[in-house]
């Protein structure tokens, strides 16, 4: 292999991963891209969510003790999905956690506010319990309409070298 051919290889893949401070342009980043990431914060938070809500249920706590709960929770696990991939890369917690916040504060925040506000907004849903199919369809709609309005929110940012394009830079 030639020295040229092995540095336009190098180039390449720097450019995949945005090393060194090259700047991504805009249009680089796929809808897939901004999907997966999208996809790995939902399940995070959909956990986190569900979870937060049997725990409260269980609990006999009222409806806002369960949300908070069930958003803190929601944090928690979208942020442990990140974190996970990130040290995975073997890059030392303090940097991963620092990664992760960067990368999922935003996405997790808007996505929990789509979500709840949709649980919130929605008649009888905030009062529907997990036995009930009204609890999990609006669950359901509440995470979809999430994801869709995080992708594009998730897009912009990998394309200006934020978010989850931090946690490219880690995946090998």
């Amino acid at each position: 292999m030639d020295h040229a051919h092995h540095h336009q290889q190098h180039e390449a893949h720097d450019a995949h991963h945005g090393h060194h401070g090259h700047r991504q342009e805009h249009g680089k980043v796929s809808w897939a891209m901004a999907a997966k990431a999208t996809l790995h914060c939902l399940i995070g938070c959909a956990i986190g969510e569900v979870l937060g809500m049997v725990i409260g249920t269980a609990l006999g706590w009222g409806n806002v003790q369960t949300m908070a709960l069930a958003i803190v929770l929601a944090f928690l696990f979208g942020y442990a999905f990140t974190l996970r991939g990130v040290l995975k890369a073997g890059v030392d917690l303090r940097t991963a956690v620092r990664v992760a916040l960067a990368a999922d504060t935003l996405s997790i925040t808007v996505m929990e506010v789509i979500d709840n506000g949709v649980i919130a907004l929605w008649p009888g849903a905030m009062d529907a319990h997990l036995s009930a199919p009204l609890f999990w369809i609006v669950l359901a709609i509440a995470l979809a309409s999430a994801f869709v309005i995080t992708v594009p929110v998730n897009k912009w940012m990998i394309g200006r070298g934020k978010g989850h394009a931090v946690v490219h830079q880690y995946h090998h």
